[in-house]
């Protein structure tokens, strides 16, 4: 019995040792406050009020068309007794995106705050068909169907609030050429131009393959490629690598060939036959024109377009069921001091210059064929790689503001009198979303900048 008790007396004791060591523990504690708000209630320039996204952290104010953004002094709201830094009515530069961080006790939270005037068109349609509109470079693009008389086209024109636009919505306009349209209310005026075209027609494009015929084609990303072709283009015709060897097919009279590989890091060998190479040599020194694209990139150096090994000297990519998902990053590409190329039209761009082509969270397999510069091949930068290929290089990855990094877009020779060639090789040129472990892939919301960037690039080498 006494064993029992000095047993219980022990349990006890051990229970008030652990009771204070608690109390200690929750003492130490008591200096971390976790249910207060960091969540920003109200965020207003110039009396308006901006979309407060908690969920994402950001917050975006849409100012008045012509309103600038260098000085601004926004009211913030706050939760009781939390402190925002920049503080409220601190005067901030809103060219870019400026960072605020909400701190209540021991809890903070960023958020990223966007402030920007509205684009002054909203919309631009003909026949009911709305024109793409790039803000940051002042175009509006837009295709009709085959057969459209560009002479007497009335365009429907939605302007923002306060903003006059000349020529006004409603007035017959010829569309052969470009066309300038005035914008402008109080504080600003600018100058958009307007390109209306029609699709090509006729057999002038050509997609490449290895298959016998189109329905052959088992990769992913060149039935896709190949679908959008024969959906845009009346005249597209395929051509296989076999054909092209054994003399069936006459290139003679086909404006563009096109060749997307997307199957491999090395070219097949039946592309490499001199029997091959040899006609489409023939076919170049003629006049004709070659889209390269993926992995084809490479084929600038069997085809003699640039000297001798000088062809892309980065290859890599993964296959099914390898791939990755990047989940933070956008990918696209930088063609500063190229905004005005042809290529380039229409695209969606974040800021001049600069677009994306493959969205965060897509799933990818990262297929590149392009030009390391700095480190590799002797080309130190841009100059010295277009002194070495006779190319011109259009455009590299989105963080190269003066195109020394990677030759990702390029045409050749350079300049526009013999446009005999253009590649595009970076991995962002994904046509098909992939599935990852048997989950479909996210939509990639940049899809249509692809589209765009090569509907551009075989029109570019059409009108030659």
């Amino acid at each position: 019995m006494k064993t029992i008790f000095k047993n219980f007396q022990l349990i006890i004791l051990l229970m008030i040792s652990a009771a204070l060591v608690w109390s200690c523990d929750s003492q130490m504690e008591d200096g971390l406050v976790t249910d207060v708000s960091v969540n920003v209630a109200s965020f207003k320039v110039n009396g308006v009020s901006g979309v407060i996204d908690n969920q994402n952290d950001k917050i975006t104010v849409t100012l008045p068309y012509g309103t600038a953004v260098t000085a601004i002094s926004p009211v913030i709201e706050i939760p009781q007794g939390a402190s925002i830094s920049p503080a409220s009515g601190v005067v901030q530069d809103f060219t870019q995106p400026v960072k605020y961080r909400v701190k209540n006790g021991n809890i903070y939270k960023d958020y990223t705050v966007s402030v920007q005037p509205q684009a002054p068109i909203i919309s631009f349609k003909i026949n009911g068909l709305s024109a793409t509109i790039n803000s940051s470079n002042k175009t509006i693009s837009l295709v009709m169907p085959e057969g459209t008389d560009l002479t007497a086209l009335q365009p429907i024109i939605e302007t923002a609030t306060g903003v006059s636009i000349s020529p006004a919505s409603g007035t017959t306009i010829n569309f052969t050429s470009p066309v300038s349209f005035t914008v402008s209310n109080a504080n600003l005026t600018e100058v958009y131009t307007a390109k209306v075209t029609t699709p090509v027609s006729g057999p002038s494009i050509a997609f490449i393959g290895m298959a016998a015929t189109r329905t052959g084609l088992t990769n992913p990303d060149e039935i896709a490629a190949a679908d959008w072709l024969f959906g845009k283009f009346s005249g597209a015709v395929y051509v296989s690598m076999a054909d092209i060897a054994s003399g069936a097919v006459n290139l003679t009279g086909i404006s563009v060939l096109w060749w997307h590989f997307d199957s491999a890091t090395a070219l097949p060998g039946d592309a490499l036959n001199a029997n091959v190479t040899s006609k489409i040599k023939t076919y170049l020194n003629a006049g004709g024109n070659i889209l390269l694209t993926s992995f084809a990139s490479q084929y600038v150096d069997a085809l003699g377009v640039v000297p001798a090994g000088k062809g892309p000297n980065n290859v890599f990519g993964d296959f099914p069921p390898n791939g990755f998902v990047d989940a933070n990053n956008d990918w696209g590409i930088s063609f500063k001091g190229h905004e005005t190329h042809p290529v380039f039209d229409g695209l969606q761009t974040y800021e001049s210059g600069k677009a994306n082509l493959l969205q965060k969270g897509t799933f990818r397999l990262n297929h590149t064929a392009w030009w390391f510069l700095p480190d590799w091949g002797g080309y130190v930068n841009g100059a010295g790689w277009r002194t070495q290929t006779g190319g011109n290089n259009l455009a590299s990855e989105a963080w190269d503001n003066n195109l020394d990094g990677r030759v990702a877009i390029a045409e050749y020779p350079g300049g526009t009198a013999n446009k005999k060639c253009i590649t595009i090789s970076m991995g962002a040129y994904d046509w098909y979303n992939e599935t990852s472990n048997g989950t479909p892939s996210q939509a990639n919301s940049y899809l249509d900048n692809i589209k765009k960037l090569t509907e551009n690039s075989l029109n570019y080498l059409v009108t030659n």
